[in-house]
């Protein structure tokens, strides 16, 4: 009983270690100055205050930690979710306005509730019920997405926010002219450090390590040449202490956001709990779904009072974490203490960081999300998954992260009922 009321009981003695005290330090310190200009940005998407985004990646991603399942997932604030959260409020509020913010802080309670009940309710057995197949493809997918996001900053040009593949690359051959040789020079340099750095990994994570060198780079050539285009940098940050919230919980506001607050439920329960299968199965750990849906129910309860947008796992913080070295759940959750820090000590210092660092770090996550291996082995091995592995990545790319998953799962069930597995499989 006290492991389910306190399940951090179980990975905090390995804190006792001091390899692993220091390595998830490292990668929590890692992750706070990567969600610095995501949490912005997420938070611009949902149409609220920047500084809301920011709020999400606190308290919401320390208590998915304490009560979640995963050891390397992390919670906060994800593009899906707040692409969603402007769709699903902006037709009851005008974004920006008072009565929009406290709809989007009353949602993320609601959706917490929601969540929690289906955790305590042991629904999360179901999530095993996915194919491996649908997981790598899901994860393949998640990868492009990434990378999608981040060819603007790492080529220094404006890109249309949330546009598709195609169109992004489309974009890109517009604007090859005016590429920023500077934000290239500063990406380029941050994935060779990264590289150099990997057989070292163990002692400073190379994702760090990457990050310093490449704003020192793009420092020294701004320093040393003259005339050199501008480098867009992460923006100014907000107060680093979220402000106490209380969810609007009348009649008429439950009435209003009843069909929000299940599609969310839906969409961030997806989303959270296909990354963390696809972690635990990446690293071999093991995953209590049940147990992760309390801990995103209470994560996002917390956010309804702590003035967070809804909160789900982050697909490219979450591979960050593990990619530098993240072995328990302190590390997301020192990942929320340590962005506090950042913002009340450090914050004038986060305008020298470029946001091609930022995306090269990212670009290097999403090439490292592709299991090359596993996919040349399913497409060899187990012809019935090829078809569920290729519908669910084309699917996260084009469509959404929740109808991706449910086409695999329908691919999956159609292959299996008309090809059944052979003897002995």
């Amino acid at each position: 009983m006290s492991r389910r009321l306190f399940p951090f009981l179980q990975w905090l003695p390995l804190l006792r270690d001091r390899a692993t005290l220091g390595a998830d330090l490292l990668a929590g310190l890692t992750g706070a100055i990567v969600v610095l200009p995501q949490g912005l940005a997420f938070a611009t998407l949902a149409g609220v205050p920047p500084q809301y985004g920011l709020y999400a990646a606190m308290v919401p991603c320390l208590v998915a930690a304490l009560w979640g399942s995963s050891r390397v997932m992390v919670t906060g604030p994800a593009n899906a979710i707040s692409l969603t959260t402007i769709a699903l409020i902006a037709p009851l509020a005008a974004p920006g306005s008072p009565q929009y913010l406290s709809m989007v802080l009353t949602l993320s309670f609601l959706v917490g509730v929601v969540q929690l009940a289906l955790g305590l309710a042991r629904a999360g057995t179901l999530v095993d019920l996915v194919p491996y197949s649908v997981i790598v493809g899901f994860t393949s997918g998640a990868a492009v997405l990434i990378a999608n996001s981040q060819l603007g900053a790492f080529f220094g040009v404006e890109l249309p926010r949330g546009a598709s593949v195609f169109g992004t690359l489309a974009a890109l051959g517009d604007a090859v002219g005016a590429f920023n040789p500077l934000a290239m020079l500063a990406g380029l340099s941050t994935m060779l450090a990264i590289r150099l750095w990997e057989p070292l990994n163990r002692f400073v994570p190379a994702m760090l390590v990457g990050v310093v060198a490449g704003a020192l780079v793009a420092w020294g050539a701004q320093a040393s040449i003259a005339h050199l285009p501008r480098l867009g940098t992460v923006p100014p940050l907000p107060g680093a202490v979220p402000a106490l919230s209380m969810p609007d919980l009348s009649l008429d506001t439950l009435r209003q956001l009843f069909s929000a607050t299940l599609v969310m439920t839906l969409l961030a329960l997806t989303e959270a709990l296909a990354i963390a299968r696809a972690m635990a199965l990446r690293h071999g750990h093991t995953l209590d779904a049940s147990q992760e849906f309390i801990g995103q129910g209470l994560a996002n309860i917390a956010g309804g009072f702590t003035s967070s947008i809804p909160a789900s796992g982050s697909f490219n913080r979450s591979a960050l974490n593990a990619a530098s070295g993240a072995r328990t759940p302190f590390a997301a959750f020192s990942a929320s203490i340590l962005l506090v820090v950042l913002l009340l000590f450090v914050a004038p210092l986060a305008r020298h960081l470029p946001l091609a660092v930022i995306a090269a770090l990212l670009l290097m996550v999403a090439w490292g999300l592709i299991d090359r291996h596993e996919i040349r082995r399913i497409w060899r091995e187990e012809p019935r998954e090829r078809a569920p592995l290729l519908v669910t990545a084309v699917a996260t790319v084009t469509l959404s992260l929740e109808w991706a998953i449910l086409l695999g799962l329908l691919t999956a069930l159609l292959v299996r009922r008309w090809r059944p597995a052979a003897p002995g499989r």
